[in-house]
C-alpha cells in the first residue's frame, strides 16, 4: 500500500465508494462520522491507503485474515451449547485517536482505583456501609458478597489485579461505561488473536497508521503477578475452570503467550496453608492463581460445596497469606449494576472528585424512592438484575425494556419489584454507538461495545492500548453478547508518530540461562499420554481397513468370496468396536468404510481421532497451530463424504489419514521440545502401538493354510520392505514373528517401542531419592529383559499374550505412578522438601 498522500481521479472514485453509502443512525454518535459531520481524521488515514489498493488485493488480505484465523483455531462456545464456534473476526478495526484513548484511559484508572476502595472498605472496616453511604442490603444481598472473604486482606494487598470494562459512546459524544468485569474479565487474549490476525493481513497499513502495541500491557501485567508473591522466581498459574468453558482457547492461549502455568481446580491442592499443583514430580508449590473460575466455584469447603472446579482450603490459604489469587474472590460484587447508582457520590466520598467516565444512569429499586421512580416510569426505561441474574420475564443476565412488555409480563415485573425490590435495577435506554464494518466492499454503521483492560502498577493503573470490540449485525441492538449474530474486531489506538517494536521477550543481557521448561501437571501429563494412545488407536485401526478394504476389493474383483485373513480382519475390527457384531464380510459389502466414517461406532477411526482431538483441546496451550491444521485435515479425510464409500476409496481416505497420522507424529518428535509432556505423548503411543502390535501377531502370526495372513500382519506393521530385503524367500511364520515382534531396530516392532518406553521412564524424575526402581521402570525393565531373551520360535498366542497383558500393566503402573488425583498426590521424598 502506497502512504497517504495526493490520491488521483480512480483513487478518489474508489474512496467516494467506500464512503458514500455510510449513513450514522439518527441521533446516534459514529466512530467514523464526528459530531460535525465530517469523517474522522483516523478513518480518513486508514481508507486513503485502502483508496491506493486494488479491489482484489484487499479481499486477498481479508482472506489471508480468514484463513490465519482458521490456522490458528481461535474458537468460542456459546454457553449451553456443545460445539466450538470458529472466532468470528471482522474484516475492519475499530479505531480510536491517541489523545482520545488518553483521555479514556485516565477515566478507567479513576475507576479501577475507586472500585478497589469499595472492595478493601467491605470485606475490611466496613465504614461505607456504617456510616450510610453504602447500603448493607446492596452488599449482603449480592450474591458475590463472599462472607469467608470478610477480613481477609488478599496476598499481594490488592483486590484487583486485572480490571475491565465496557464502554461505549454517551449520547454526548463523551465515553460512558456500560458495566465494570472484576469477576474473572474474559477477552484480553481474543485481543490478542484479533491484533496478531489484523497485523499480518495489513501489516504496513498497520505500521503506517503507529498503532500502539498490545504486549507491554501484558508485560506489565506478568511483572505485577509476579510482585505480589513472597518468592523470587515465583510459579504463575493460570487458574481455569476447564476445557468445556466457553473462554477456554483464550485462557489456552494466554497461559501460553506469558509463560503461565495452565491448571484447574484437580490439578491444585491444599497443605499446611499453601497451594500446591499435583505434578508427575510430586506437589509443587504455587505461588499466583490467576482465577478464570467464578469465586463462588472457587473453594468447595467454604463457599458453593457442590462445586467441582475449585480447591478445598483455598480461602485458608489466602488467610494464612499461603497464595495471592487473582482477581481475590469476592471482587466481583463490584460488578453489580445496583452499585451504579453509588458510584458517583462514593467517588467524591473515597477520591475527592468527580467521575471521568460516567455510567448509566440507574435506580436501584431496594429504596422507595427509586423504586417508584422506576415503577412509574417503567416505559422509558429498562429493568435489570441488581446483581447480574436472571429477572422475570428475561434471559439471564439481559435486561427487559418496560416498553416492549405485554400487559401481562408488565403486571409480573411490576409485583416482583413491589415485593423484593432489592433485586432490581432500573435503567436508562441505551443505544449503543456505531462503528463501521466491511459489507460487500462498502462501510456500514453497526452498534458496538468496547471493553478494555487496566492493571495495577506502582505508579498507577496501566491501560492496554487496545482492547476487545463486540459488533453487532442488528442496527438496533441495546447490547452485544458473543452469541449469534456477533463479530468482533480489533482495536487500534492510532497517534502521529512512529510506534517502537514490543514484544514479551526480555531485553537485559544478564538473564539467567535455563534449559529446563518447567513442570507438568499430572493431568496434563495424563492427557498427553491419552492422546498418544488414541492417535496409535486411530493409526492401527486405519491400517486394518486399509488392509480390508485392499483384500475384499480384490475378492471382488475376481468374483470369489471373503478369505480367512479377511475374517480375521473383519473379526479385529468388531472386537474394537469399529464394527456392529456379527458382520459378515463379503464382496461388495463395503464394511471398511463403515469401520473407517461411522460416527456411531465407538470404535470407528472417525471417533478415535475425534477423541485424540478433544483431550487434546485439554492440553491445547501445550501444543501448537501446526498440530490443530494436522488434526482438521485428519478430520476432513474421515468425515469428507458419506459412508459406505466403495472399497478403492476407503483405501485412497485411510493412507490419507495414515499421512495425517504420520504428519502428527513428526511434528511431535521434529517439533516438540523433550520435556516431560513430550515424553507421556510418546509413552502413550508406544505402549498402544505395543499392545497393538501384539493383537495383530497373535492373530496372524500363525498362519491358515493357504491364506495370506502372514503378509497382511507385514501390511499391518508396514514391514514389507524390511522382509523383502531381509528374506530372499517367502513369507514364513518364525523371521515374520521377529521382525514384528522381537526387532529392536524395527520401529514398528513391540521390542523398539519397550526400549523406547526405557528411555522416557529412565529420564524421569523419581520421587523418592532411595536410589529404589519405581513400580513403572521394574515392569518395563522385566518386560524388556523378558523380550530381548525370547526366540521367535517359541512365541505362540499364549506367550504373546502374556507380553501384551504385561504391557497394559505397565500402562496402569504409569498412570498410578505419575496422573496423581485426588488424596492420593505425593510430596517429593527429598532433603530439600517441597520445590
Amino acid at each position: 500500500m502506497a502512504s497517504a498522500g495526493v490520491l488521483d481521479d480512480t483513487q478518489k472514485r474508489r474512496l467516494t465508494e467506500l464512503t458514500a453509502s455510510y449513513r450514522p443512525l439518527p441521533g446516534i454518535p459514529d466512530e467514523f462520522i464526528g459530531a460535525d459531520g465530517q469523517l474522522r481524521p483516523h478513518w480518513l488515514r486508514f481508507l486513503e491507503p485502502l483508496s491506493r489498493t486494488h479491489p482484489d488485493d484487499i479481499e486477498r488480505a481479508f482472506s489471508v485474515a480468514d484463513r490465519n484465523i482458521a490456522d490458528s483455531g481461535a474458537s468460542y462456545r456459546v454457553p449451553g451449547e456443545a460445539a466450538d464456534r470458529p472466532w468470528p473476526l471482522g474484516k475492519l478495526p475499530m479505531l480510536i485517536g491517541a489523545e482520545e484513548w488518553r483521555e479514556i484511559a485516565a477515566g478507567v484508572a479513576q475507576r479501577a482505583s475507586l472500585l478497589e476502595a469499595i472492595l478493601a472498605d467491605v470485606y475490611g472496616e466496613g465504614r461505607l456501609v456504617a456510616e450510610g453511604a453504602l447500603p448493607a442490603a446492596l452488599v449482603a444481598g449480592s450474591p458475590d458478597y463472599l462472607r469467608p472473604m470478610q477480613g481477609v486482606k488478599p496476598p499481594g494487598g490488592r483486590w484487583l489485579n486485572f480490571y475491565a470494562v465496557d464502554l461505549g459512546r454517551g449520547p454526548d459524544g463523551r465515553w460512558w461505561v456500560l458495566g465494570d468485569r472484576t469477576q474473572a474479565p474474559s477477552g484480553a487474549g481474543y485481543a490478542l488473536v484479533n491484533r496478531i490476525v489484523l497485523s499480518r493481513a495489513f501489516p504496513r497499513l498497520y505500521r503506517e497508521m503507529n498503532v500502539e502495541r498490545l504486549a507491554p500491557f501484558f508485560q506489565t501485567f506478568r511483572d505485577t503477578l509476579a510482585a505480589t508473591a513472597s518468592r523470587d522466581d515465583p510459579r504463575i498459574c493460570l487458574f481455569t475452570p476447564g476445557s468445556y468453558n466457553d473462554t477456554y482457547f483464550e485462557q489456552a492461549w494466554l497461559a501460553r503467550y506469558l509463560g503461565f502455568l495452565l491448571v484447574q481446580g484437580d490439578d491444585l491442592v491444599m497443605r499446611d496453608g499453601l497451594v500446591h499443583v499435583r505434578t508427575i514430580e510430586g506437589l509443587k508449590r504455587a505461588d499466583v492463581l490467576w482465577r478464570r473460575v467464578d469465586a463462588d466455584f472457587s473453594d468447595p469447603l467454604e463457599l458453593n460445596s457442590a462445586s467441582q472446579l475449585g480447591v478445598p482450603g483455598l480461602i485458608e490459604a489466602m488467610r494464612k497469606g499461603g497464595v495471592v489469587v487473582a482477581n481475590a474472590p469476592g471482587a466481583g460484587l463490584v460488578e453489580s449494576p445496583a452499585l451504579m447508582a453509588f458510584l458517583s457520590g462514593l467517588s467524591y466520598r473515597l477520591l475527592g472528585e468527580p467521575l471521568r467516565l460516567p455510567n448509566i444512569a440507574t435506580w436501584w429499586c431496594g429504596q422507595p424512592r427509586e423504586r417508584a421512580e422506576t415503577i412509574a416510569n417503567l416505559d422509558n426505561m429498562a429493568v435489570a438484575s441488581a446483581f447480574g441474574r436472571a429477572i422475570p420475564g428475561a434471559a439471564p443476565g439481559r435486561s427487559v425494556l418496560g416498553a416492549e412488555l405485554r400487559p401481562a409480563e408488565r403486571a409480573r415485573l411490576v409485583e416482583a419489584i413491589e415485593a423484593r425490590g432489592v433485586d432490581f435495577v432500573g435503567q436508562e435506554v441505551v443505544s449503543l454507538s456505531t462503528t463501521p464494518v466491511w459489507d460487500d466492499g462498502q462501510l456500514s454503521p453497526r452498534p458496538f461495545v468496547l471493553r478494555v483492560y487496566a492493571t495495577p502498577t506502582r505508579d498507577g493503573w496501566r491501560m492496554m492500548s487496545g482492547g476487545f470490540c463486540r459488533v453487532s449485525d442488528r442496527l438496533d441492538a441495546r447490547a452485544v453478547t458473543m452469541g449469534k449474530g456477533v463479530s468482533v474486531a480489533d482495536v487500534w489506538v492510532v497517534g502521529d508518530k512512529p510506534v517502537e517494536a514490543a514484544s514479551l521477550l526480555p531485553a537485559q543481557s544478564d538473564v539467567r540461562i535455563r534449559r529446563i521448561v518447567g513442570v507438568l501437571p499430572s493431568r496434563a501429563a495424563d492427557n498427553m499420554f491419552w492422546m498418544g494412545r488414541y492417535l496409535e488407536r486411530a493409526e492401527a485401526t486405519l491400517r486394518l481397513v486399509r488392509a480390508l478394504a485392499g483384500r475384499t476389493a480384490e475378492a471382488g474383483a475376481q468374483g470369489g468370496g471373503g478369505s480367512e485373513t479377511t475374517r480375521k480382519l473383519v473379526g479385529l475390527l468388531i472386537a474394537w468396536g469399529a464394527l456392529p457384531e456379527k458382520t459378515e464380510e463379503r464382496p461388495g459389502a463395503r464394511v471398511a468404510s463403515m469401520a473407517l466414517t461411522s460416527a456411531a461406532l465407538y470404535g470407528s477411526a472417525l471417533n478415535l481421532a475425534a477423541r485424540a482431538r478433544d483431550i487434546a483441546a485439554t492440553v491445547r496451550e501445550r501444543l501448537s497451530s501446526d498440530v490443530w491444521r494436522v488434526f482438521d485435515d485428519l478430520a476432513a479425510q474421515l468425515a469428507g463424504a458419506a459412508s459406505p464409500y466403495p472399497d478403492a476409496e476407503t483405501q485412497a481416505h485411510a493412507d490419507a489419514g495414515l499421512r495425517a497420522i504420520a504428519a502428527l507424529s513428526g511434528l511431535a518428535q521434529e517439533n516438540m521440545n523433550r520435556a516431560a509432556g513430550w515424553r507421556f505423548l510418546d509413552m502413550g503411543r508406544r505402549i498402544e502401538r505395543a499392545v497393538a502390535m501384539c493383537r495383530f501377531a497373535r492373530q496372524f502370526a500363525e498362519p491358515a493354510e493357504g491364506s495370506d495372513d502372514l503378509d497382511a500382519l507385514l501390511d499391518l506393521a508396514d514391514s514389507q520392505i524390511t522382509y523383502r530385503a531381509r528374506y530372499l524367500t517367502g513369507a514364513a511364520p518364525a523371521p515374520v514373528r521377529d521382525l514384528v515382534l522381537l526387532d529392536p531396530y524395527n520401529p514398528r516392532a513391540v521390542a523398539f517401542q519397550v526400549e523406547r518406553l526405557g528411555e522416557h521412564l529412565a529420564s524421569l524424575t523419581p520421587l523418592s531419592d532411595d536410589g529404589m526402581m519405581e513400580e513403572p521402570r521394574r515392569l518395563q525393565t522385566r518386560l524388556s529383559s523378558d523380550i530381548s531373551t525370547a526366540r521367535a520360535d517359541d512365541l505362540d498366542a499364549r506367550a504373546i499374550l502374556v507380553i501384551e497383558q504385561n504391557l497394559l500393566a505397565l500402562a496402569e503402573a504409569v498412570a498410578a505412578r505419575y496422573f496423581q488425583h485426588g488424596p492420593n498426590a505425593m510430596r517429593v521424598q527429598k532433603k530439600t522438601g517441597l520445590a
